[in-house]
């Protein structure tokens, strides 16, 4: 028995002569988030009953949550919740252990009959009766028909065996990954009054499990449209596996912390000199480390991590929920059950998107407005382009908003850095200033049989300190020098006929006191 939890009165179920006889409860609800889920079961109740028992339920169920809910006319007294092993709870048995028992019995069988056959093949290697002439022929001939009834015989059962075998060995993972027959349950007993009886719920937290999104974006650039949907992968190993259970799943957080910090005090007073530095200890041999115990390596260690139907959207004031149209099983054995959640029609602005001192090549973007209904939390996207597989990325709601979304290389545009040219020297009337002239530029042909529309990005230098001088010009002029809003960032948004070439140059003119030393951070 488990020490008496805060909340529950844990008390020993043989002890309650009035309890009724245990009913199998069933999962009416899963609400999964990330990092957990609240199962809700239901357990019909008979009239009269005093007790009702919740059997089976997983050994990592958090207590402190366990939440009843009775009809009208049922009052609900104390919980009570022990740990046992599966074996001493009846009806806790895996589901197909009578099958694995019945496999086991036919291949302990087969393994007999080849024991016996591998017995009466040895008798005849071993068979020396003397016999007279006339007798050896067919002696020999019944020896040899024998001997072969035997060998096919043994062939037969082996390969009968390891068919039994291949049924046996995924029952038995099975039967292991749900905790096996030592494996420990739960079993929550609620004292309760129900003269008309009816429906009692339970609800509790578990962890092991969570969701977490995903998204596929297809891009169709001549219509200028963007269908983007909504994928989720969903994992758990509670202990329970949810079979054929009504799933919600929702951006809720109730692991996370309930409030935010409070401000810390912000006191200025002179600072102090630091007292000198105590002189060094002679060196001593180090203690032995205490080895620590396994219930503190186990408080120490981290946490393992979890491993088309359009979903209905219901926004609520702080979280979003998805709550599938169809039941759903996902087993506890951590792998990921995929769901499509449903799908956007976007319209779109395609354009193409290069940063030539960084990277020579050009990018297809989609610009895009989420729709405003909902929460996009942030995920892995998988990218299409007409039908073609063009990458992966990860989808961010304000990213999306701020630079939109690329969907691979525009092999149709070219772009070709010209030689930056520089020159330094002195200025002023008496030398009193240096000066940096430097001058970039670029060439840009479009190969497609189509107009696109450029997007040409550089960084501009940004005096930090009013006795540094910059002065840019450009060739054609701009249209932003303060991209997004962060200054120094140039876009040029060009439209470029098909076939055409277009030169873009830039010059920036940098003057500082003959004293100072720059500091560039590019």
């Amino acid at each position: 028995m488990h020490p008496a939890l805060p909340a529950l009165s844990l008390v020993c179920l043989t002890s309650l002569a009035t309890a009724v006889q245990a009913q199998d409860s069933r999962i009416t609800q899963v609400t999964v988030y990330p990092g957990s889920a609240t199962v809700q079961r239901t357990l019909q109740v008979p009239p009269g009953a005093r007790q009702a028992v919740l059997a089976c339920l997983p050994a990592g169920l958090d207590a402190q949550t366990l939440q009843v809910s009775a009809p009208a006319g049922m009052t609900v007294g104390e919980l009570s919740v022990r740990q046992q092993p599966r074996a001493l709870i009846p009806g806790c048995a895996h589901p197909q252990q009578a099958r694995i028992r019945a496999l086991e019995d036919q291949i302990a069988a087969l393994q007999a009959e080849a024991q016996g056959l591998e017995q009466a093949g040895g008798w005849l290697n071993r068979y020396t009766q003397p016999t007279g002439t006339a007798q050896i022929a067919a002696t020999a001939d019944a020896l040899r028909r024998t001997g072969q009834s035997v060998a096919q015989r043994q062939h037969q059962l082996a390969r009968e065996r390891q068919a039994l075998e291949e049924q046996l060995k995924p029952l038995q993972a099975d039967a292991q990954r749900t905790g096996g027959a030592q494996g420990l349950a739960s079993t929550v007993l609620v004292t309760l009054s129900a003269p008309q009886g009816g429906t009692l719920q339970l609800s509790y937290q578990v962890r092991g499990t969570g969701w977490q999104p995903g998204y596929r974006a297809s891009l169709d650039v001549e219509r200028q449209r963007v269908r983007l949907e909504r994928t989720a992968q969903v994992s758990q190993n509670s202990g329970e596996d949810w079979r054929d259970v009504p799933l919600t799943l929702s951006t809720g957080q109730p692991n996370a912390a309930a409030s935010g910090p409070l401000p810390r005090p912000w006191r200025i007073s002179e600072a102090q000199p630091a007292p000198p530095a105590p002189p060094m200890p002679a060196p001593v041999a180090a203690p032995m480390a205490r080895m620590a115990s396994s219930a503190e390596m186990a408080s120490l260690a981290p946490t393992p991590e979890p491993a088309s139907f359009d979903a209905s959207v219901f926004e609520g004031s702080h979280a979003t929920q998805f709550v599938l149209p169809q039941r759903v099983n996902v087993p506890s054995n951590g792998e990921q059950l995929s769901l499509t959640l449903g799908e956007q029609q976007l319209d779109a602005q395609v354009l193409v998107r290069s940063t030539p001192a960084l990277d020579a090549h050009a990018y297809l973007i989609a610009s895009f407005a989420l729709p405003e209904t909902g929460v996009w939390p942030s995920g892995p996207i998988r990218l299409y382009r007409d039908g073609a597989y063009v990458g992966a990325s990860r989808l961010d709601a304000a990213q999306v908003a701020q630079t939109g979304l690329g969907f691979g290389r525009d092999e149709r545009v070219q772009l070709r850095a010209l030689p930056t040219e520089q020159t330094q020297g002195s200025t002023g009337f008496t030398g009193s200033r240096q000066q940096r002239v430097e001058s970039r530029r670029w060439e840009v042909r479009n190969l497609h049989r189509t107009p696109v529309t450029l997007q040409l990005l550089d960084a501009a230098p940004v005096a930090e300190q009013q006795d540094i001088r910059v002065e840019s010009r450009y060739s054609p002029q701009p249209a932003s020098t303060r991209w997004n809003g962060q200054p120094g960032s140039v876009l040029w948004e060009l439209a470029l006929p098909p076939g055409t070439t277009q030169q873009i140059s830039a010059e920036h003119r940098i003057s500082w006191p003959q004293d100072m030393r720059l500091r560039e951070r590019r």
